[in-house]
């Protein structure tokens, strides 16, 4: 090996063998053929500046170590954005099996796809989606071996062993289950193991981030949190209001999580959380994931935004809440997400949720644009800034695992 490299070498699970999404059926056939985006070398590499020995370092990290996402979204969209919609409306999304087999990680918490969930409907967010959007990625999971789902704990334990991949699955919002709360048994005996409370707008449990008046949790939200603690569902805050959050903290009895989020305090914006409701995750046992997704986890250091930008609120962090309470949730997927945004701006709030400063906008997120390229780059300027081989290993997985020890059980 050289005396430096850009970055560790990509870990290769040798579990995957080459399965692509719903191969067992006939494309064009049996569903609609698309043009996907390439789930490899899609942009430049990140140049992290690493020589020899962190190179090695990092690859040994990241391979040896359980590594956990704590959000994203690990599908392929269509490589003309323009499609997306109609891609969406076969409710086949793609899984990116290959992208995943190099990414390194032991499990991620898929999102799927959210508020995008348009089979039926173009607002998104109704229940005959979402079961649609799961039933299908089921199917296609259950026909192959490198990815499997993550019931519980001894699932990514097992998938670690095995070398392969645990799909946490996962809902950013509860707005699907409308007021019915044994929606959320329905949910959990389908595989769903987190949930968050709303997405920017307020439904029957809270209020989101971008409304004007947070009323907080309401006597449904309660009901629902009380409800998802029983079943051992994880709840998440990342969208919610400042006031519902706080709701939550208090109502629940399990640790919550903000899956993908930053500092406020770095970056004003109502997307970010302050730092009360940061302090009051942590003091639930919960942990943030620091988020990626473009032009959200931005700095006055780094506005253009990159690895580095995503790191100013990883150290804010550290400082606020320590170690054991910061993790990644960088909000990845396999496309072009700026213009998944710019067609999706309402349906996800934005707009709305972006409101701040002025920011130049970035065609990708530098350095951490995939689920593939994330968690090699993150651990390579974790083993470059001098943090200890204990520490990368709570941040990458081990506080996300102290916390699921609580809310799985």
């Amino acid at each position: 090996m050289t005396d430096t490299a850009q970055s560790a070498t990509p870990y290769r699970s040798s579990r995957y063998t080459g399965y692509t999404s719903f191969s067992y059926l006939d494309e064009g056939r049996d569903y609609e053929a698309f043009v996907l985006a390439p789930e490899l070398d899609r942009v430049p590499p990140y140049d992290l500046g690493l020589d020899a020995e962190q190179a090695e370092r990092t690859r040994r990290l990241v391979q040896d170590n359980i590594i956990i996402s704590l959000h994203d979204h690990p599908q392929v969209f269509p490589e003309d954005m323009n499609q997306v919609r109609e891609y969406i409306r076969t409710g086949r999304e793609r899984t990116g099996y290959l992208g995943l087999s190099r990414s390194g990680m032991t499990a991620v918490f898929d999102n799927m796809m959210d508020g995008t969930a348009c089979v039926t409907s173009k607002s998104g967010w109704k229940f005959d989606d979402i079961v649609y959007d799961i039933g299908m990625r089921l199917s296609d999971i259950a026909h192959q071996d490198f990815v499997r789902i993550a019931y519980g704990l001894d699932d990514i334990y097992a998938a670690h062993q095995n070398d392969q991949l645990a799909i946490v699955l996962s809902l950013e919002a509860a707005t699907p289950i409308e007021n019915e709360v044994d929606r959320i048994d329905l949910l959990y005996g389908m595989g769903v193991r987190q949930m968050g409370i709303a997405y920017s707008e307020a439904n029957t449990l809270g209020s989101g981030l971008k409304e004007a008046g947070d009323g907080g949790l309401t006597v449904f939200g309660h009901r629902a949190v009380e409800r998802m603690n029983k079943l051992g569902i994880a709840i998440d805050v990342s969208h919610s209001g400042d006031k519902t959050c706080m709701d939550v903290f208090a109502a629940s009895t399990k640790p919550v999580l903000i899956t993908h989020a930053g500092a406020r305090a770095v970056w004003p914006t109502p997307r970010m959380k302050p730092d009360e409701v940061i302090r009051g995750c942590a003091e639930t046992g919960g942990v943030i994931g620091i988020e990626a997704a473009p032009h959200t986890t931005l700095s006055e250091a780094h506005p253009e935004h990159s690895l580095e930008s995503v790191m100013d609120h990883f150290e804010y962090c550290v400082e606020l809440v320590g170690i054991d309470h910061v993790a990644f949730g960088p909000d990845t997927l396999y496309g072009d997400h700026v213009a998944l945004h710019d067609i999706f701006a309402a349906n996800l709030g934005v707009h709305d949720a972006h409101k701040g400063p002025s920011y130049p906008k970035m065609p990708y997120v530098a350095g951490l644009e995939n689920p593939t390229e994330c968690f090699h780059n993150i651990v390579g300027w974790l083993v470059k800034h001098g943090y200890s081989d204990e520490d990368i290993i709570k941040v990458t997985g081990g506080n996300i695992i102290r916390a699921l020890e609580k809310i799985w059980f």
